[in-house]
């Protein structure tokens, strides 16, 4: 089993070369095809200038997890792991996540896209996008807790410094996993604003959680988090700012919800706060934002009062005067020990 953890780490590396190797003419493709990013207007002009920069960038991401995945399951299929198991719903399911919630958020970058062309009508709605997250996570929340056998945490949670996990009646652990993928889905889609900032947030989030399941037991489940890992700093390549490709809701929504499932499966749902503390305080600060500008907005001019500069909160320390690496970098820091500390306490 030792020798498992090298192999995951050694097939992100490969994940990251393939992603780089094609990820060249990948941009290339689309800026032939000008599927560009729209920026929002109230924006800075340091923002403005990243007007048509490719998106989509997710499916550079998603699709060589998929082909790699694919190729290790059928690879265990033919020659299983010695003293394991063939991959099955462990990397399929989140595998399946990752694809559906990618075809989602495709389908609101394409929304944009068009209406930057004057095409109006076409993709999908807010209350459509969030019916597409609520029909999948429901899907999956309903595999895992209904699935015999097929998950090792199904319908528990590992609690720190308690020695077992806690069982949870499905009526409970079914809505709490819907919760979490949604959350988390929306949380790094609210991270995706700075370059390079959400992709190596979930890429240490994804580590943080890899190194987990292999201490559980879960190699494949470790294999599935390291080929996220590799991805993400392939896209990362391209991100780095100044960016040559953004990740788009493509991305975004796809690696929320995959990493909202793995928490998930590794019973260890408790502690993606902690390990992903950045995507949460970014989603904490869109809700206060908000909720504090309705409760005090004036009745005569429909003008409220402001608990940040600007939400989310990275946003808020641009405005503040740091400049956007200065943003990313502390933010990864914060996040890089965040994920750490989650490791520490699963070890408790």
């Amino acid at each position: 089993m030792v020798g498992q953890l090298p192999f995951a780490i050694t097939v992100g590396g490969f994940v990251f070369l393939l992603a780089v190797i094609w990820g060249g003419p990948f941009v290339e493709i689309l800026r032939r095809l000008k599927i560009g990013k729209l920026i929002q207007i109230e924006l800075s002009d340091e923002h403005q200038k990243k007007v048509g920069t490719p998106t989509m960038g997710g499916i550079l991401i998603v699709l060589p997890v998929v082909l790699v995945a694919m190729g290790l399951n059928i690879a265990s299929v033919i020659r299983p792991i010695q003293g394991g198991t063939v991959t099955g719903a462990s990397i399929l399911l989140p595998l399946a996540v990752m694809v559906g919630f990618s075809l989602l958020g495709l389908l609101d970058d394409w929304e944009g896209i068009q209406n930057s062309r004057g095409i109006i009508g076409q993709g999908i709605s807010a209350r459509a996008k969030f019916a597409g997250q609520l029909g999948l996570a429901t899907i999956t929340a309903i595999i895992i807790s209904l699935y015999d056998g097929g998950f090792q945490y199904a319908n528990q949670v590992i609690i720190p410094l308690l020695p077992f996990p806690i069982e949870i009646s499905p009526i409970i652990f079914i809505p709490i996993t819907v919760f979490y993928i949604i959350g988390m889905s929306n949380a790094v889609n609210f991270t995706d604003g700075l370059d390079g900032l959400a992709g190596i947030i979930t890429a240490s989030a994804f580590a943080a959680y890899g190194v987990i399941a292999f201490l559980q037991g879960q190699i494949f489940l470790t294999q599935f988090c390291f080929l996220l890992v590799g991805a993400c700093f392939a896209f990362l390549w391209y991100n780095a700012h100044p960016a040559q490709l953004f990740m788009g809701d493509t991305g975004s929504l796809a690696l929320g919800a995959t990493l909202g499932t793995v928490a998930i499966m590794s019973g260890q749902w408790l502690l993606l706060p902690v390990i992903a503390i950045v995507p949460v305080a970014e989603t904490l600060s869109v809700i206060l934002q908000v909720s504090y500008y309705k409760r005090t907005k004036d009745p005569v001019t429909g003008q409220g009062l402001r608990l940040f500069k600007m939400a989310p909160i990275h946003l808020h320390f641009q405005r503040s005067g740091w400049s956007e690496t200065q943003v990313v970098q502390r933010f990864w820091l914060v996040g890089l020990l965040s994920a750490l500390f989650g490791v520490a306490l699963a070890l408790l």
